[in-house]
């Protein structure tokens, strides 16, 4: 079945397999949760010739975060919950190279998928550039980015670029109604102004349950919270224990609300450009720094109260 948006997409990807010469390097460029990853393992099955095989395939690799540490791969091992790494490291894009000495398994075709590419390490993203730049006959690259910025402009060049839209608030609507009946109005429509037209967003704010969290913002917000009250209901909203994941959802929820103010007709809108500045810097810190989840709560709800008072239309 193919995903909301990837129509264009699959149209590129056919004629070019279609063709005498297919590039050897992708960059499938767009909002997370578009379905770019999802794209991607289609596609490589495709390209080796996997259609009706099982799940894992020898001739596609995926590079992806690994577990942190010795002791977090253990526990892997054992079948238990364990942490992830923070980025995509040299030893994986090694690893990988090692088997590009080799000739691909069950077919003249390979598929490596890097999913995202925009959290490679500095070191394993040179190291890449290299099998970029002398790609191994019948190898061909997948690399999914959220914020193709990120990379390095040789990867980039090097890369035939697959772009996937985001998908509007209407169909965001009739998919979250047709996957997640149960959720509600106020739920729902959290989800679609956080999600900004990503549907793999929309549905994760739908099942960590962010409509009385986002109710929360707007309130403090519209109102101010002159005696703390508010943001400590919006911290126990947000769980004392949140993982990675909660914790970005939450910050990308704040800055969907924040931004919706900007689309007012504000008297002096520079308060609310300032606390949308703030969530930014805040969201791209996210990935590297390990927040206190009460602490990270009272400064997104500090933010949002110092700018309740610029949320004033200039037409009253």
């Amino acid at each position: 079945m193919t995903l909301l948006g990837h129509d264009a997409a699959w149209r590129e990807w056919h004629k070019a397999m279609a063709g005498d010469r297919m590039h050897h390097a992708w960059l499938l460029a767009g909002r997370r949760g578009v379905g770019k990853a999802t794209f991607a393992l289609a596609a490589a099955r495709e390209l080796v010739g996997a259609d009706g095989q099982a799940d894992q395939h020898p001739d596609i690799h995926v590079l992806s975060f690994a577990p942190k540490d010795d002791k977090e791969d253990r526990k892997r091992a054992e079948g238990k919950p364990f942490e992830l790494a923070r980025s995509i490291r040299i030893s994986q894009v090694r690893a990988m190279q090692s088997r590009l000495s080799t000739r691909p398994t069950m077919g003249e075709k390979r598929a490596i998928i890097i999913d995202p590419a925009d959290d490679l390490e500095r070191n394993a993203a040179n190291a890449l550039l290299k099998s970029l730049e002398e790609p191994p006959v019948g190898t061909y690259f997948l690399l999914v980015a959220h914020s193709p910025a990120r990379l390095l402009p040789t990867i980039r060049s090097r890369c035939r670029v697959l772009r996937f839209p985001t998908v509007s608030d209407n169909e965001m609507d009739r998919l979250l109604t047709q996957l997640s009946p149960g959720a509600d109005d106020a739920t729902r429509s959290a989800a679609i102004a956080a999600a900004a037209g990503s549907p793999g967003a929309a549905l994760e704010f739908v099942d960590m349950e962010l409509g009385k969290v986002a109710q929360e913002m707007r309130a403090i917000l519209d109102r101010g919270d002159p005696d703390f009250r508010m943001r400590g209901t919006l911290a126990g909203l947000i769980g004392g224990r949140p993982d990675r994941n909660r914790i970005r959802a939450v910050l990308e929820l704040a800055r969907s609300v924040v931004g919706q103010r900007l689309e007012n007709n504000l008297s002096d809108p520079r308060r609310i450009i300032d606390t949308h500045s703030e969530l930014v810097r805040l969201t791209g810190e996210q990935p590297t720094y390990n927040f206190d989840a009460g602490l990270l709560a009272m400064e997104i709800g500090s933010l949002l109260a110092n700018a309740a008072t610029a949320s004033e239309r200039a037409d009253g």
